[in-house]
């Protein structure tokens, strides 16, 4: 990169980074200002609150980070970067589980229970743990267990890593999509009409709205734009000899066989 898109990627990074910590410090705060903190099932109404927190740590942050990863990493070793990636997902699986686990519980054991997968946001939850799995599943497998057979897969993986990548960004979209119409879902259930005087709790929902919108829109243009992706490094070719005498050596560049994200 050219020293000033060099410049506006490390402060879109910057920005990004702030939102994604942001959503997270966001939900935090308001759960403990305005939702009484967090429990089990001794208390479904707060056990409640663990759900929009971890969803956020796990699809929004860690997810978030992970895709960065190939972009933020570009000097280091790329199964390095590999690894990290890999951590992340892994860290963000916990988080999800216990996220759903805690919402159903706050449906089933309420008196009278609350039907389950009924809304639009509960079904593009669904979908977006559906592509979860599958992105895990077919990455870890791909990328990992198949680098037994480096030379032997290597063209199969080249292939696939465009359409992991690319799934990766839409499942991180959905999640953000998913995570606002959760928020709007719960503050016309909880607040009811108080949501359209803008009480306090209103501007604390509306803002973590904003700032996943506006993460999104962050994280789509650094993820897609072909200047901030590591596609050629410099290598040095022997030339064959023009005489008997002597080698030349020249500087050239050539891109790799497995593109990064």
């Amino acid at each position: 990169m050219t020293r000033g898109w060099s410049c506006l990627f490390y402060l879109l990074v910057f920005l990004t980074e702030v939102l994604l910590f942001g959503v997270l410090i966001l939900s935090l705060v308001w759960v403990y200002l305005f939702r009484d903190g967090f429990a089990w099932n001794e208390d479904v109404a707060k056990q409640f609150n663990l759900h929009p927190v971890l969803m956020i740590t796990g699809f929004i942050f860690l997810m978030g980070n992970a895709m960065l990863v190939y972009r933020l990493f570009r000097c280091c070793n790329k199964l390095a970067s590999k690894i990290l990636h890999t951590f992340l997902y892994l860290l963000a699986v916990p988080c999800i589980v216990v996220a759903t686990i805690a919402v159903f519980d706050n449906h089933n054991l309420r008196n009278p229970p609350i039907p389950n997968l009924y809304s639009l946001h509960s079904w593009l939850g669904l979908v977006t743990m559906g592509l979860f799995a599958l992105q895990f599943v077919v990455g870890f497998f791909s990328f990992w267990i198949l680098l037994c057979c480096d030379q032997g897969t290597s063209n199969f993986r080249a292939n696939l890593l465009p359409i992991h990548s690319t799934f990766g960004i839409i499942t991180f979209m959905l999640a953000v999509a998913t995570a606002v119409s959760g928020y709007t879902e719960k503050a016309i259930f909880s607040l009811k009409s108080d949501y359209a005087q803008l009480v306090d709790e209103a501007w604390y929902i509306n803002a973590q709205g904003i700032s996943l919108v506006a993460l999104a829109i962050l994280m789509c243009f650094l993820l897609f734009s072909h200047t901030f992706s590591r596609r050629t490094s410099p290598v040095a070719f022997v030339e064959p000899p023009s005489s008997n005498n002597h080698y030349v050596m020249t500087q050239k560049s050539y891109y790799y066989r497995e593109h990064d994200p």
